[in-house]
């Protein structure tokens, strides 16, 4: 094998090339003929140079240019950055709140217990010590990341589809439209990814001795309720997620381009990275307290649900109370998802970056022209 083919082999990228190009082929970094049968030094280059010397004398050098081609906007390789983005967002920020998921979940099921915040807090701590308050981390780390992923990724792909659909005229018209439709549709699809782990991450939660996380808890869930079980929280899961997820995405969109018309004098593609990425923080800490106050309710029935075996909604709403769905639990709640939700939109608008895409919101929905009907 030839010099040539050798090192043709052991070309390798940084990056899988899917991240950076929408072709099915893959890109050569650098043409290999030319280094090898020709002296010329490249120059006028960002990228770093390897020198190489020439009979003992003369240094002559040559540079392997980073991937230049963007990702093209909703091809694959837009979606898979954007489902990968999703499984960073969700499946590192929800992990990283579990002790307050921890005492949220408590003080929804056993109130008299765990009356606040604090003494949640300190309940646990003499109870089970430091190491519970993270218990049940592993169900909610892959259960909100394959959630994250279906989230994001199905909602840049519905965004397109129904954008579409509608045509740029009413795209632009009905923007807001789109993405209520668009998140309603991505978290239809999530919540069941989702529900099995958050299932067994309630249990795990809320009754002390019934597992330590996911390896036993997940035998025993299905030895008491049946494989069927872990979906007896699927609709008021959705009940929960979709109008928060709703509330999530056209709120984000919407406040992130409100502070781009009004509140920044510079025009986003003019921002720098790291202000739109400061921008990108701020817009979803403020969605994200108006999707706790709207899907609460709906997270206490999980909990309660997922909990009492062989429980229903009515048991719940009579032993919670009208007013306790809508309170129990809120202002912890509203802490953590807001800055749930701002952490998560700063991760996957960072992410998209990374990869070379931009951030999310600050403009109508791109849509594509509809070709000509016959």
């Amino acid at each position: 094998m030839s010099l040539s083919d050798n090192i043709h082999y052991c070309r390798q990228s940084l990056m899988p090339s899917f991240l950076y190009s929408s072709s099915s082929s893959s890109k050569r970094l650098f043409d290999l003929d030319a280094l090898l049968n020709t002296n010329l030094l490249l120059s006028d280059q960002s990228s770093p140079s390897v020198s190489s010397s020439s009979n003992g004398s003369a240094s002559k050098g040559f540079v392997i240019p980073a991937p230049k081609e963007k990702i093209e906007m909703h091809s694959p390789a837009f979606y898979a950055a954007c489902t990968a983005g999703g499984i960073l967002s969700c499946g590192l920020t929800h992990t990283a709140v579990t002790p307050l998921d921890l005492v949220k979940c408590n003080m929804q099921i056993d109130p008299a217990k765990y009356k606040s915040i604090g003494s949640g807090f300190g309940v646990l701590l003499k109870e089970q010590g430091f190491k519970g308050f993270f218990r049940g981390w592993v169900p909610t780390l892959l259960g909100y990341s394959a959630q994250g992923a279906c989230k994001f990724g199905f909602y840049e792909f519905f965004k397109k589809y129904y954008s579409d659909i509608a045509g740029p005229e009413y795209a632009a018209k009905y923007k807001t439209l789109i993405y209520l439709a668009s998140s309603a549709s991505a978290e239809l699809i999530a919540d069941v990814a989702l529900c099995p782990m958050e299932a067994v991450k309630v249990r795990v939660q809320t009754q002390p001795g019934f597992a330590r996380g996911l390896a036993d808890g997940l035998p025993k869930f299905v030895k008491s309720d049946g494989v069927l079980g872990l979906y007896k929280g699927i609709a008021p899961l959705w009940g929960r997620q979709i109008p928060y997820t709703m509330m999530k995405f056209a709120s984000f969109e919407t406040i992130v381009e409100m502070m781009y018309k009004y509140a920044i004098p510079t025009p986003k593609e003019q921002c720098s990275k790291t202000l739109q990425l400061g921008v990108s923080f701020a817009g979803g800490y403020v969605a994200g307290v108006f999707c706790a106050i709207v899907s609460h309710p709906a997270d206490n029935l999980v909990s309660f649900l997922n909990n009492a075996k062989g429980a229903s909604i009515g048991d719940a709403v009579r032993k919670m109370g009208v007013l306790g769905l809508f309170t129990r639990g809120l202002p912890l709640r509203i802490v953590m998802i807001g800055t749930l939700t701002g952490a998560q939109w700063g991760i996957y608008d960072a992410f998209k970056v990374f990869v070379g895409l931009p951030t999310t919101g600050g403009a109508a929905p791109p849509t594509a022209s509809h070709p000509s009907k016959a």
